[in-house]
């Protein structure tokens, strides 16, 4: 459903993401796991986007993210790390605004309303000013409007940030109820979440992929806390090497 090859996003000299390849086959749940300023959040921006990348390609349902871009991004529900509300609107209002734009039939609006209404917890909340909602209520919202046009794919960018556990248990239930006909990349850096509902990782640090794994594949006893910290003292480890041969070639050329 989506496949990511060698992709590169550089800020200048800098590269947030370095030649980072992965595939999420359909109906699968796979997060996409690393510490803070790895590059998850510029990733997730380049395979729904809203971002283009410096090279390498993307493709949603067999469709090119660059180059078939509207086509591509009909089929994804994104909700970024900060849900992208606007505060003075009624929570109803609000997602038939969203529907509107995202090209949802008039006919079929109050129907798509009604769905994603009920599944994200938001019955009593519809006529609710979205500014005056808590944060666990605007991260609903948030789902909800990433799901108003029933896309295939979902793109979650830490959508647990900032909230209290009872909140936390309750959108991890959100969206474990979407998973059965949907295809979902989840960002986060926490590592509970993965674990508890996700079928596959890929943990990126430095802007690189340093391990991609099934988590049933896991060996027998191992934490998933134990495999993401072997995973980046490795990645480190192996960067230390390379400056101390950089560093041995230098004083070799200066002998």
């Amino acid at each position: 459903m989506i496949q990511a090859k060698n992709l590169v996003k550089r800020f200048g000299d800098f590269a947030a993401v370095n030649d980072v390849s992965f595939e999420v086959p359909k109906g699968e749940i796979f997060a996409f796991l690393g510490p803070n300023g790895a590059g998850k959040t510029t990733t997730m921006r380049i395979i729904t986007g809203f971002m283009p990348a410096t090279s390498g390609t993307v493709t949603v349902d067999n469709l090119d993210i660059f180059t078939q871009s509207l086509e591509a991004r009909r089929r994804i529900g994104y909700l970024p790390e900060n849900p992208p509300l606007y505060g003075d609107m009624r929570v109803e209002a609000y997602l038939r605004f969203v529907a509107r734009l995202r090209g949802v039939a008039r006919s079929k609006i109050d129907e798509a309303l009604e769905h994603v209404i009920a599944i994200c917890g938001l019955t009593d909340y519809s006529t609710r000013i979205c500014s005056q909602l808590s944060k666990g209520y605007r991260q609903r919202v948030g789902l909800a409007q990433a799901l108003i046009h029933d896309p295939p794919v979902l793109v979650l960018d830490e959508p647990t940030i900032g909230l209290d556990p009872r909140q936390i248990r309750e959108i991890r239930g959100v969206i474990r109820g979407l998973a059965s006909d949907r295809t979902i990349v989840l960002s986060t850096h926490i590592l509970p979440e993965v674990s508890q509902i996700c079928d596959k990782v890929v943990i990126i640090n430095d802007g690189r992929v340093v391990l991609e794994e099934n988590l049933d594949q896991l060996p027998a006893g191992t934490s998933l806390e134990d495999v993401f910290l072997g995973a980046i003292s490795k990645e480190h480890r192996m960067d230390a090497v390379s400056a101390e041969d950089t560093l041995e070639e230098v004083g070799a050329g200066h002998s």
